[in-house]
């Protein structure tokens, strides 16, 4: 390691023993990072000093800020940090707003400082931000006043918290008041290690605790040199827009690191349904879009009277991309929609391919700087063609804060993500399931994600879940969950149709015994499908 710059050294304590991280690979040229390195000062700093301060940097529906306006909020929370609330680096901060200007800028501000920044999702509850105050022992926190009442109740649940500062209430101890002090307009960046964590990245918690993923700031630049530059390969004419949260990985770097990496423009919007961001493509003329598949497969309908002809790039992640959203999405726009898988413990997409090298159905390709297999429960690499787990490795990976499942999610020096997949001839790999989401009917191994592509691909059918249910004659069926356009009744006539559908389109084995219809589908905060509740639900009526 490093010498480090962290005076409060309790992530670099928690780090998981070496032995037990992935193995690191830095094969890029680009890649070669001095060992003094503060990520901010490459993705902000350089750009003002190369003389590309007025060019636009954060635009909202409420103001925009040119790169330098943006750096000069960025040091002047860092001057507040420092100066009001006593950071020292190595100190966690936690940061709870949408997505706008001020949230992404104090992202950039903890970490030009030498803190530890933790995004949280707006819509998390005093219980789950007690959770990750207590587990990263975070003192001090900013937030967005209008998300001040669970903030509050997170403060009074905890003896960590030292300070908590909200913006947007024109309180005279409010965050804009702290920042006005003359002389915070500058600030220099802490002489970080580029071994320094500066991100700690908690998992959305379907499968038990959230679990904190730890990153350090050549991490923050891996992601933009590797998947940025080899795949995404954006300008800075662009202007990128998004649904994520900043508090998700996919969303921190499609809207924040991405674009500032090359001196680009980002529309951060702090709400962005399908309806709202298909609006605001046309109203900002974005160019490149970062959303899940069920927003694109929303916003097909919702085209017509919106001229999207600034758009030329399109990313999805956060879970797999049906065939049919993807042909219908090229139907109506001319574009490919660029599929990728990340995983928060590997910080953003690590299998993704640029659009003219997609194999449509398939993920794609491992983007430059990472290497991926697909191996058996032993460890073994299996064959093109054969369905195991994904196991991959790069210049990120997973570095858990104090979590004995390090040693589940790290395995021989790589980073087993949990997924399984089949990986072909070519080298595309082919998304089957989540490991814990094949299900088992009478001997066959079904994915439910190919069902509900196939479910998806019927006319009738808005959205779909599909999981295993209990049954005592084939140990598992395929059960779906199915939310229905309007206009289309839920009734045993439709029911038999969409088998019959199913049927038609893949293996006839495969195709959902049982069918619910239900008016929505449980999500978390990131958008993701909650299958872990719907096998909960279909094991619980099979009782």
């Amino acid at each position: 390691m490093i010498r480090s710059a962290h005076v409060d050294t309790f992530t670099r304590d928690n780090l998981p023993p070496q032995s037990q991280w992935p193995v690191f690979s830095f094969t890029l040229p680009e890649l070669q990072y001095p060992d003094r390195l503060n990520c901010v000062s490459e993705l902000l700093d350089r750009w003002v000093d190369d003389g590309h301060g007025n060019h636009a940097c954060v635009i909202s529906p409420q103001e925009s800020l040119s790169y330098a306006q943006f750096a000069e909020r960025v040091n002047r929370i860092a001057n507040v940090l420092t100066r009001e609330l006593g950071l020292v680096p190595g100190n966690r901060v936690l940061l709870r707003a949408p997505n706008n200007p001020t949230m992404a800028a104090a992202y950039l501000a903890v970490m030009k400082a030498g803190g530890v920044v933790i995004g949280t999702m707006p819509l998390l509850r005093a219980k789950e931000l007690s959770y990750v105050v207590s587990k990263a022992k975070v003192t001090i926190a900013l937030c967005d006043g209008a998300l001040a009442d669970e903030m509050e109740k997170t403060r009074a649940a905890t003896t960590d918290l030292k300070h908590v500062v909200y913006w947007g209430t024109g309180a005279p101890d409010a965050l804009e008041s702290l920042m006005a002090q003359q002389g915070y307009e500058t600030f220099t960046a802490c002489d970080t290690a580029n071994d320094d964590v500066c991100l700690i990245g908690f998992t959305s918690g379907t499968t038990g605790e959230p679990k904190g993923t730890m990153h350090f700031h050549r991490d923050i630049l891996a992601i933009c040199d590797s998947y940025g530059r080899y795949v995404l390969r954006a300008d800075e004419n662009d202007r990128f827009i998004g649904s994520p949260p900043l508090a998700f990985t996919f969303g921190l770097g499609g809207l924040v690191l991405f674009p500032l990496r090359v001196g680009a423009a980002t529309v951060l919007l702090e709400r962005a349904p399908p309806d709202e961001l298909v609006a605001a493509i046309a109203r900002y003329r974005a160019t490149i879009c970062f959303t899940a598949p069920t927003a694109y497969r929303a916003m097909l309908g919702k085209l017509a009277g919106h001229d999207i002809a600034s758009l030329r790039k399109c990313v999805s992640a956060g879970e797999t991309l049906p065939k049919a959203t993807f042909d219908a999405w090229l139907d109506a726009t001319g574009i490919k929609i660029m599929d990728g898988i990340g995983a928060t413990e590997m910080l953003h997409i690590f299998i993704g391919s640029p659009e003219e090298d997609i194999r449509p159905g398939a993920t794609g390709r491992v983007v430059p700087g990472y290497e991926a297999m697909v191996i058996d429960d032993a460890g073994k690499e299996m064959p093109p063609g054969i369905a195991g787990r994904l196991a991959v490795r790069g210049p990120t990976g997973c570095r858990y804060l104090a979590d004995a499942r390090q040693t589940v999610y790290v395995q021989s020096g790589w980073n087993v993500t949990g997924d399984t997949y089949v990986m072909d001839k070519d080298r595309y790999f082919w998304y089957q399931a989540r490991s814990d989401d094949m299900i088992i009917s009478a001997g066959y191994n079904i994915a439910g994600p190919e069902v509900e592509s196939a479910l998806l691909a019927h006319p009738a059918v808005a959205e779909c879940g599909v999981v295993g249910a209990p049954d005592e004659d084939r140990g598992q069926i395929v059960k779906a969950y199915v939310v229905l356009r309007a206009g289309n009744n839920p009734d045993t006539e439709m029911a038999r149709a969409l088998q019959e559908h199913v049927k038609a389109a893949i293996a006839p084995y495969k195709y959902p015994r049982a069918i619910e219809f239900v008016t929505e589908l449980p999500k978390t905060p990131t958008g993701k499908l909650q299958r872990f509740e719907l096998r909960r639900r279909a094991s619980a009526t099979a009782h």
